[in-house]
């Protein structure tokens, strides 16, 4: 009799959860939803973490255009307007000058070298210069040596040298989700040290209009010890914020 009554009872219980489950962030309202579930997720930080995090997501919530959204967050956290000032472009600074010095050429010519300015931030830079290009066959071009200086490379002692591999995939993972690439985004990303991050799902969630999907994940893995997670959903859903989703 009463294994005929938990019965029932464990159903409605599972029906009354999955209907309290933090539902996916869909429609003209999506931004809103997921600004809300990136600081339901920032909530389990202590207060000076939070503190930490709250410029940053300020300034998310203000890359999406919604003046009355960045308004009523302010509002809401007790922050004044704040302007950060630009962060300077090396990677674009250094990208125009060599293409200046030694054309598109010379470009990918000291880039497979590494030669300076490539012997520092070699990866940024390339990506700054398929930015920079105006046709799409030097862009193409430029993409194809950065995945292939991506690959393993074989020492003198066969071992392999993986040096920039993650570098690399980081910064192709982001141009190909600025250029809404599917293919290449999934190729970029396998070579990044953290394939599977809430960052990369977000990103690729851009290209397949699909990224308010991951609200419930946003919300479910807070760490209440580090804020990464809420860093890596504002860097993953910034893009989405700012720039909307490809078109399909």
């Amino acid at each position: 009799m009463l294994k005929a009554f938990l019965i029932p009872l464990a159903g409605l219980s599972a029906a009354s959860l999955a209907h309290a489950a933090p539902s996916a962030c869909q429609g003209p309202n999506e931004a809103t939803c997921m600004f809300e579930a990136i600081w339901e997720a920032a909530g389990v930080l202590p207060p000076e973490k939070q503190a930490r995090v709250q410029a940053a997501f300020l300034e998310t919530v203000g890359r999406s255009g919604d003046a009355a959204l960045l308004q009523s967050w302010q509002s809401r956290l007790g922050a004044p307007a704040h302007h950060r000032t630009p962060q300077v472009d090396y990677a674009g600074q250094q990208a125009e000058a060599v293409v200046a010095e030694s054309g598109w050429s010379g470009f990918e010519q000291r880039a497979r070298a590494g030669a300076a300015p490539f012997n520092i931030g070699r990866p940024e830079i390339m990506a700054a210069g398929v930015r920079l290009a105006t046709d799409a066959a030097t862009q193409r071009r430029l993409i194809d040596a950065m995945f292939d200086l991506a690959q393993t490379k074989v020492t003198r002692g066969g071992l392999g040298d993986d040096f920039e591999k993650g570098d690399f995939g980081h910064a192709l993972a982001e141009l190909s989700m600025q250029r809404c690439d599917l293919a290449s985004f999934d190729r970029a990303v396998a070579l990044t040290a953290a394939p599977g991050s809430l960052r990369y799902a977000l990103w690729r969630g851009r290209i397949t209009g699909d990224a308010g999907q991951l609200a419930a994940r946003i919300r479910s893995e807070g760490d209440a010890d580090d804020t990464r997670h809420v860093r890596n959903a504002l860097e993953g859903y910034g893009p989405v914020a700012a720039l909307g989703y490809c078109r399909r």
